[in-house]
């Protein structure tokens, strides 16, 4: 489904309409979302999620999960927040679940309530590398570089060559007046994960390095008494 998602999802309308149940529902909302058609794949989900009320709430609060992420990934936060509202509801003590909202909370600016949910997911998860990388980003919101730096590399000694981590730790460095370290980390981002997020991400900001560079240095006034050259 994933390298032909339009004949993917053709073969799981037909199977709906054969009767396929749930899988076949779930197997149409897969493939709209591997098409990238985010919203109709979250009501999918959503719709999912709703008529499984005699399944175990594992499963119910898997379908929400999915549903909050295509709405992420629609650009709904709002409606990516109350997919994994209703998902804790059913698996309050999941990390996944709460890092996953945590990136909505982000998304809203709510920068408080993303730490609280990345708090507790590290409680109950800590050696979840992204944890660690989404917490410093929220921590570079809030306007704590330090404290941001710190979780990040650790993350990255859990996971060295996550792209996300990478992407967050050049954006500090940056900040720090690190250029070359910052344009290393997302040289490192472009190698590692072509054609993601994280890259186009760091191809961005290489190129507002690339144009800094380009400019030409301001011209230094003459020193007081001297004539213009």
């Amino acid at each position: 489904m994933r390298a032909h998602p339009k004949e993917g999802l053709e073969r799981a309308k037909l199977w709906a309409q054969q009767g396929g149940g749930f899988y076949a529902d779930h197997c149409v909302a897969m493939a709209l979302f591997a098409l990238r058609d985010y919203a109709a794949a979250a009501d999918r989900f959503q719709t999912l999620a709703t008529a499984m009320m005699g399944m175990p709430t594992v499963e119910r609060a898997q379908a929400l999960d999915q549903a909050g992420q295509a709405w992420l990934d629609a650009e709904r936060p709002d409606r990516a927040k109350a997919a994994f509202d209703a998902a804790l509801q059913l698996n309050g003590e999941n990390a996944d679940l709460l890092i996953d909202r945590s990136e909505a909370y982000a998304a809203l600016k709510q920068y408080w309530d993303a730490l609280d949910d990345l708090n507790r997911a590290i409680d109950l998860a800590p050696d979840r590398a992204d944890a660690y990388i989404y917490r410093g980003a929220v921590y570079r919101h809030l306007d704590t570089p330090d404290l941001a730096m710190q979780d990040v590399q650790h993350g990255l000694s859990l996971a060295p060559d996550s792209p996300t981590g990478l992407l967050e730790r050049g954006i500090l460095r940056q900040l720090k007046g690190d250029i070359a370290g910052a344009r290393e980390d997302w040289q490192r981002v472009e190698k590692l994960a072509p054609d993601s997020p994280a890259q186009k991400a760091a191809a961005m900001e290489l190129a507002k390095l690339s144009e800094k560079d380009a400019k030409p240095a301001p011209a230094t006034p003459p020193e007081p008494g001297k004539p213009k050259s």
